[in-house]
This record gives C-alpha cells, sequence and structure tokens, in this order.
C-alpha cells in the first residue's frame, strides 16, 4: 500500500518529493504565449521574452517552469506510474495557497518565469481540477502574476472547470497516454481515450471561439477574454506497451489534424519500483524517443506526409542507425540528386541535411547567381551529407546517390569501451 500523504511536512520537502514526482512529464513549453497586460500596472512576472524548465522554444530561446505536482497520492492504478495507488512511494501534498506562495517566491528570486502544473487525482478529478484551477486563480487575481501557467488539465473534469483553466493558463495539457486504445486499456484501465479526446476537443473549441470571438469584435475595446494562448499540447509514452513507430506517428498525426496540438511530446518508458509484469523490464532506447520528435518535425515543418514516414521505417520501427529524413531518402532514391539551383523549395526540404532555413537561404542566394559547394559550405551546410543527393554548380554526385553502401557513410562506427 501507498504511504500516506502527510501535511506536516515542511513545504521544502514537499517541493523535495513533487518536483521529483513531476520529472515524468515531459509536455513542458512555454513558446506561443503573450504578454498578460496588469490592470493595476504593479504586476508580478512576465513570459514575454523569457525562458522556461529546461526546455527550448522554435525560436531557441531556453525557458525555465517551476515544475511541480500538486499532489502525488492519486487514486488511480496506471500501471507504468510511479504514482499510482498501488506504489509505495512517499506521499505529499500542496495547499493551494502554499503552491501559489511558492511560485512566488522563486520568482522574485529569479529562479523561474512561470509555472509548470500537474497532480495525481484526489478524491475526485473534479475536485483535483478545481484544485489546480485554484493556484492558478490565486496567482492571477489575487498576485497579478502575469508569468507563465502551464495546466496539466484533468480529462474525466467537468469542461466547465477545463475552460475556466485555460482563463488563467497560458498552455493546458492533456496526456493521451499512450499511443493505441488496446495500450491504454490494459495498462490504464481506468482510463479511456474517448474521455481525454473529448476533453482536447474542448479546449480546442475554447481555444477556437476565443480566436473568432477576435476576428469578428467590432469594437476594439471588447476584448473576449484570454483562453490558452500558447495552446495545448499533450505527451505520449514510448516503450511501455507493444506500440510500434508506424503507430505512435499515426496518433500523432490524427491528434495534430484533429486538435490543433501545438506539440506532441515523447516520453521514453521508465522502468519504476514494483513495477507489474506486463511492463518491460528495461526501458527503451533514449535514441527511438529522439527519432520520433524527427520524425514528428518531420510532418510539422518538411512536408511529408504519416505515409512518407512510415516508408521510411522497417516493419514499423525507425532506424536507430539514421535519421528518419535519411532513411527515406535512401528508401527513395530515385528522387535524387536534385538540383540545388532549379529545384523547388518542396524538394529541396527532402534532401538530407538541409534544413527549412538553410532552403530559405539557398532560394535566396540563386537569385544572384549558380550555387557551388563552397557556397553551400558557407551556408554551413554539411557537404558531407548532402554530396549524394544533390547537383550543384561545380558537383554530380555520378553513381554514389545509387551505391549498395551509402547508408554505411552515415552511420558512426561503434565506440569501443575500456575494461578500466
Amino acid at each position: 500500500m501507498s504511504k500516506a500523504v502527510s501535511r506536516s511536512k515542511s513545504t521544502f520537502q514537499k517541493l523535495a518529493i513533487l518536483a521529483d514526482a513531476a520529472k515524468y512529464d515531459a509536455s513542458c513549453a512555454s513558446s506561443g504565449s503573450t504578454k498578460r497586460n496588469s490592470m493595476s500596472g504593479k504586476g508580478v512576472g512576465s513570459s514575454e521574452g523569457m525562458g522556461i524548465c529546461h526546455a527550448y522554444t522554435p525560436d531557441g530561446r531556453c525557458i525555465s517552469l517551476l515544475k511541480v505536482l500538486l499532489t502525488n497520492f492519486c487514486t488511480f492504478d496506471c500501471r507504468y506510474c510511479v504514482n499510482r495507488v498501488s506504489s509505495n512511494v512517499e506521499r505529499a501534498r500542496f495547499e493551494t495557497h502554499e503552491l501559489a506562495k511558492l511560485t512566488l517566491d522563486f520568482y522574485k528570486r529569479n529562479y523561474i518565469e512561470g509555472l509548470f502544473l500537474s497532480s495525481g487525482i484526489i478524491r475526485s478529478p473534479d475536485y483535483t481540477m478545481e484544485q489546480i484551477v485554484e493556484v492558478a486563480r490565486v496567482l492571477r487575481e489575487e498576485h497579478d502574476f502575469r508569468g507563465y501557467i502551464h495546466l496539466k488539465t484533468i480529462p474525466e473534469a467537468d469542461p466547465e472547470l477545463i475552460k475556466l483553466a485555460g482563463v488563467y493558463a497560458d498552455r493546458l495539457s492533456i496526456n493521451i497516454e499512450l499511443p493505441t486504445e488496446p495500450g491504454l486499456k490494459t495498462l490504464a484501465p481506468e482510463k479511456s481515450g474517448q474521455v481525454i479526446r473529448s476533453a482536447m476537443a474542448h479546449v480546442k473549441y475554447g481555444i477556437d471561439d476565443r480566436a473568432d470571438a477576435m476576428k469578428s469584435r467590432i469594437i476594439k475595446k471588447a476584448k473576449p477574454k484570454a483562453f490558452a494562448p500558447a495552446g495545448q499540447s499533450t505527451q505520449m509514452i514510448v516503450g511501455a506497451d507493444d506500440a510500434r513507430d508506424s503507430d505512435i506517428i499515426v496518433t500523432s498525426r490524427k491528434l495534430y489534424a484533429g486538435y490543433g496540438l501545438r506539440r506532441v511530446y515523447y516520453s521514453a518508458f521508465s522502468p519504476i519500483p514494483d513495477a507489474s509484469s506486463s511492463l518491460p523490464p528495461l526501458a527503451p532506447p533514449l535514441l527511438r524517443e529522439h527519432r520520433l520528435y524527427q520524425a514528428d518535425w518531420m510532418m510539422r515543418f518538411y512536408g511529408y506526409d504519416t505515409e512518407d514516414v512510415i516508408s521510411a521505417t522497417d516493419g514499423g520501427m525507425l532506424d536507430l542507425d539514421v535519421d528518419p529524413k535519411l532513411s527515406w531518402a535512401l528508401k527513395h532514391r530515385a528522387w535524387f540528386p536534385v538540383d540545388v539551383n532549379r529545384a523547388p523549395k518542396e524538394r529541396l526540404l527532402r534532401v538530407p541535411g538541409l534544413g527549412p532555413k538553410s532552403v530559405m537561404k539557398i532560394l535566396s542566394s540563386r537569385r544572384h547567381g549558380s550555387i557551388g559547394l563552397a557556397d553551400l559550405a558557407r551556408m554551413r551546410v554539411s557537404l558531407s551529407k548532402v554530396r549524394p543527393f544533390i547537383t550543384a554548380r561545380d558537383w554530380s554526385p555520378g553513381g554514389l546517390t545509387d551505391t549498395d553502401n551509402l547508408k554505411a557513410r552515415f552511420v558512426k562506427p561503434p565506440e569501443q569501451l575500456s575494461l578500466f
């Protein structure tokens, strides 16, 4: 049985327990937020131009949040979760005003720029969601806090509570947990994929309604209330069940398309104490998580569709030796070589070693003259990676593109481990 919640602990004892318990949540980012204006002119904090919780925004800014749970007690018994009701871990719980004060104290000491708040389920989903919202309300209304707030919402909670959370939070997130419904039923039988997706839909409606109201208002001063201006995100656990990378890619694409998510975060399963025999004994390679992020970026920023990315897999699994964009190129060699002086943007983005910024530089530079390898080098393009896949003013790969051992050119040799 789990250890009882103790409210006699000091605030910093609770922080040690609940910050550690929050480390498994990967969906922590602040990109896309907007500045919150203070009604009094004396508000505390600002997320504009600042950073958060050792993560990075798409424009490269560092971001730092107080990332913590309201409590690590939970009435649910999800098998992959260290805070499940049957887990024998030390428990703690913050009071709402206590956590609000802690957030303000940390901000004033310049340790953080905002708050990422999640929680186990206590009493009921509605009660838990009320407590989460109350922390944000106290910060916003009683302390005029204008820093960044990311709230992890409880999908089983009343939609009105989720709606209220969106008024106070910059970003809302609802964990999809696992990539497939069978995996969710097996490892988290108290959770429902349908309920989770319904909660995501409510958040999307709130965001869309606010956007529509901003467009349609006649009087500029009649500004509708903010609702999660940084959008919503979700997290998916990788490697806890038998879902393949192709399953994860398909699920992610549906979530992006159906609910307008800003990000899908992938979190490699971490073995936990007293684990169920239905869980794998070892964590998946972290490189698998990294490959999924690369595949995610291919779909979001490089113009690949789901079928393209899946075609780069072997038996539904992404290649751990090379990145998925290079894997796709090796499997679709008829696409190459691509002429950097003539090819359209969409085709250039398929070249391994060329990212969106490099492609924009190429498109701009070739208006003024023909591009050679030296020009690409000045753009900081990796020549060793692009050579087999391009033609330039002074370069043609000849038969290099179709050589049998081309993949070996890009695979790092295994490291020799020392016995001493």
